[in-house]
């Protein structure tokens, strides 16, 4: 049978060991991704058969791949790692393929070969529910609480639990059905509205600046005008945002204001 495969890692050698093994003429590379984000929206519009997921990413790591596609809707999985060892038990006990890197040939032939018979036996089903589980034991999917009594956010994301302080976020954007949180050195892919943080964060200086972008007026350093009149917020990491022309006279304000 005919594969349509996605190929995730962050590592671009690992990404071409893994093409290499797959070369079939009954199996297609629809797309290799070098983050998570990339492989949320490849897995989204393409629909593979099959993925090849590494855990180990920065950002977002495969296990969050996992939490933001939803197990219900993810493909056949095989999952890449090098030395995560609760990973790889966890695995195990959910059934699930994985291959320890640097990849073997004949491991990897054996689950190629337990992928097209799960494919051949129309048994997707059961693999979801494997991934559900396994999901299960890494805490629920990404969800950010309300702030408690100290103004925390909540953030439960692969077994961890964020405690985000709104001083720490420098801004939220709009991403399908969930929400990227940034931070300084990490982003949160969590499953929530951005209208919802709006509220939750309307007293910690956040501000809406596009449809799709909330804002620590904080964490704001200069804004720039285009030539067509229009701006762009830049933030003091660097990122560049767009100002919607609806939310601009709302911003002046506040940060005259403050």
């Amino acid at each position: 049978m005919s594969l349509r495969v996605i190929i995730v890692d962050d590592e671009p050698l690992a990404r071409e060991g893994v093409a290499m093994f797959l070369k079939d003429p009954g199996i297609s590379i629809v797309a290799q991704c070098d983050n998570g984000v990339q492989a949320v929206k490849s897995i989204r519009d393409l629909k593979p058969d099959l993925v090849f997921l590494d855990i180990n990413m920065p950002g977002l790591n495969g296990i969050e791949v996992v939490q933001a596609i939803g197990a219900e809707h993810m493909p056949l999985t095989i999952f890449l790692t090098a030395h995560d060892k609760y990973a790889i038990d966890a695995f195990r006990v959910n059934a699930l393929d994985y291959l320890l890197k640097p990849i073997n040939a004949e491991h990897f032939a054996a689950s190629l070969r337990r992928a097209r018979e799960e494919l051949e036996k129309s048994r997707i089903h059961n693999h979801k529910e494997q991934l559900a589980r396994l999901l299960q034991s890494f805490s629920e999917p990404g969800v950010a609480a309300k702030p408690d009594a100290a103004n925390r956010i909540l953030v439960r994301s692969a077994g961890h639990v964020y405690f985000l302080k709104p001083r720490d976020i420098h801004w939220i954007e709009a991403d399908g059905d969930y929400i990227s949180i940034h931070t300084d050195n990490k982003t949160h892919l969590v499953r929530e509205t951005l209208k919802v943080m709006e509220e939750r964060l309307a007293n910690e200086g956040f501000q809406r600046i596009h449809r799709s972008s909330l804002v620590n007026l904080e964490a704001i350093r200069e804004l720039i005008a285009n030539d067509n009149g229009d701006y762009q917020v830049v933030l003091k990491d660097d990122t560049v945002l767009k100002l919607s022309r609806n939310y601009r006279d709302q911003l002046y304000s506040r940060l005259n204001a403050d």
